[in-house]
Order: C-alpha cells, then sequence, then structure tokens
C-alpha cells in the first residue's frame, strides 16, 4: 500500500468519525464528544472558506 492511501485513508476515518461525534453530541453525548464535534465543525468552516478564497477564477471571462 503506497503511502498516499494510507494517508487518504486515515483522513477518511477522522473525517467520518467527526462527523459521528458531531450527531452524538448533538444529541447530548459526553463532554470530549461537544470538544470534537466542535473542532469537526470549525474545519469544515475553514476548508469551506478556503474553497471561496479563489474568488472568481476563469468566470466567463476572456483574457485577451
Amino acid at each position: 500500500m503506497s503511502v498516499v492511501v494510507i494517508v487518504l485513508v486515515g483522513v477518511l476515518v477522522l473525517a467520518v468519525g467527526g462527523c459521528v461525534c458531531v450527531v452524538w453530541a448533538a444529541r447530548g453525548g459526553p463532554p470530549w464528544t461537544r470538544a470534537v464535534a466542535k473542532a469537526t465543525l470549525l474545519a469544515g468552516e475553514l476548508v469551506r472558506a478556503s474553497g471561496r478564497s479563489g474568488g472568481n477564477r476563469n468566470r466567463g471571462g476572456s483574457d485577451d
């Protein structure tokens, strides 16, 4: 197995675990699930914001 696959599987496991903690915390889970849920939601917001910061790259305009 290549290192890239191992890293991607690790990221997938962390993402799924974070989503589980968000649901569990919403249903009144233990305090540590609230901390993990908050970190997961913050990471999601950061990823979403980084995707938006690209501005309007190649959006129908011409580069004459």
